[in-house]
């Protein structure tokens, strides 16, 4: 899959504006894999998460899962589904986007994941939901756990660190049987309990 000379041109753009904006530093960069077909699973913070996680990851097959209400709009709609993005409608137990979650991962793309489903308000990491570890089941996906971290509310030139984990292997959170749903809690929980170390400082490289 080729790069799209659209894709390079928003990339260097959105970047410019992200480390313009923000002072970002990145830690773990080595831990993100060299071949697509990962997932990246993300606390939540704010709307600028998705773009900080597009451009210091540097993966230029990024698929997102987004909420379906960013889609209302015509262009921004357009926009979003042109960099990757495809809708989820929360709380509704919607499979068609494990299955598209799945498919992307299956044609070599990235795919990010929030698994807590909404914002952090408070900037503690939810409970997260079974979605990834069932796309992760599935999928036979590595997990990189990720984490976006700032102190108070995001304003101009605030310190934001991004950090990346070492991948959790498939063969580390493979299932026997998927239709458990008693069996993705405890994958649920190891990529979320990675995630947590990100937040506390701890670059997950001992795994």
């Amino acid at each position: 899959m080729k790069t799209s000379i659209f894709f390079k041109m928003l990339y260097y753009f959105v970047k410019g504006i992200y480390y313009g904006f923000y002072h970002v530093k990145v830690e773990g960069k080595e831990n993100i894999p060299e071949k697509s077909g990962f997932i990246i699973a993300s606390n939540h913070r704010t709307f600028a998460d998705p773009p900080l996680l597009a451009v210091t990851s540097m993966c230029a097959k990024l698929s997102f899962v987004a909420k379906e209400e960013l889609f209302r709009n015509p262009f921004f709609g357009w926009l979003i589904r042109k960099l990757g993005a495809f809708p989820v409608v929360r709380g509704s137990g919607d499979m068609k986007v494990i299955d598209d979650s799945i498919e992307r991962l299956s044609q070599g793309r990235n795919l990010v994941i929030f698994p807590e489903g909404t914002r952090s308000k408070t900037g503690k990491l939810g409970r997260g939901k079974t979605g990834v570890a069932l796309i992760a089941a599935r999928s036979g996906a590595a997990v990189v756990p990720a984490a976006v971290v700032f102190e108070g509310k995001l304003r101009f030139r605030k310190k934001v660190i991004i950090r990346y984990g070492k991948p959790i292997q498939p063969e580390e959170i493979r299932l026997d049987d998927i239709t458990d749903t008693r069996k993705l809690k405890p994958v649920k929980q190891r990529i979320m309990g990675d995630i947590q170390a990100l937040l506390e400082g701890e670059n997950n490289n001992g795994r």
